[in-house]
């Protein structure tokens, strides 16, 4: 736990089942519904005060701070998708089930917790100093398992063409393969609709049929490296359309190598 990390509701280990510790739970999930519709920076304590029924003074009695409220939304967050997911890889051995597991486990917890999710993708960068620290370090846990995952199945299946540094001999490679794949997952919140959209666990299993067709996509006994196009001289030369229109938020990042 980051030195940090003095207001009261340290004092309380998040894992005893009290009164306070539900409280906490509570005044966490009505920040996080405050964060996501209002964003960081126009949500305010008045509006979690008003939101939760609780009065200024309680609110100050478990956080001291907005910003110590958006950190605990965003480690509670994090550390409940990396303890899930620990639990659930001691079940297999399979280097292709253990990366469904860590698919589904994260596409899960994102279609249940679309608002907390959310706040992640958008609130990334706004803690600094000890709080930001903390979470890259967490983030950066999360890559690495994914990574292990992704060489694990490199391994065992053979997969020449993926690997650290594939990509320079036209492969491809596994930063590029993982943070592929949190792309694609991290997305989720903003298109998700449970009235079109089928559950969890079928988008699971179509965005991992997704990733494991790609990395799978050349059979190692027939891969050989190969010459990488020239795609620098339209953007040298100013060649292709422009786009148009307001600017983007990139897509958001829950893990960081």
């Amino acid at each position: 736990m980051s030195s940090f990390s003095t207001s009261r509701a340290l004092e309380h280990p998040p894992s005893a089942d009290t009164r306070f510790d539900r409280r906490l739970g509570e005044i966490l999930d009505y920040a996080t519904e405050i964060f996501a519709d209002k964003g960081y920076e126009g949500a305010s304590m008045r509006d979690l005060s008003r939101l939760s029924g609780i009065s200024l003074a309680g609110l100050y009695y478990y956080f001291e701070s907005k910003e110590k409220l958006l950190y605990f939304i965003q480690q509670h967050t994090f550390n409940t998708i990396i303890a899930r997911l620990r639990e659930q890889l001691a079940e297999s051995n399979d280097p292709e089930a253990r990366i469904r597991i860590f698919v589904h486990n994260h596409v899960g917890y994102s279609v249940a917790k679309q608002k907390a999710m959310k706040v992640l993708a958008h609130e990334d960068e706004v803690l600094k100093n000890g709080y930001g620290t903390e979470l890259a370090a967490i983030k950066r846990e999360y890559y690495r398992i994914c990574v292990g995952l992704v060489e694990d199945l490199a391994k065992a299946e053979g997969l020449k063409f993926v690997g650290r540094n594939a990509g320079a001999a036209g492969g491809i490679s596994t930063r590029t393969a993982v943070m592929g794949l949190f792309g694609m997952m991290n997305w989720l919140y903003t298109w998700y609709n449970p009235r079109v959209d089928p559950g969890a666990e079928t988008i699971a299993r179509e965005m991992s049929d997704i990733f494991l067709r790609g990395v799978r996509a050349e059979k190692a006994g027939d891969w050989k490296p190969r010459r990488e196009p020239n795609l620098s001289r339209g953007l040298e030369t100013g060649g292709g359309p422009k786009a148009k229109g307001p600017k983007r938020k990139p897509a958001p990042s829950l893990a960081t190598s």
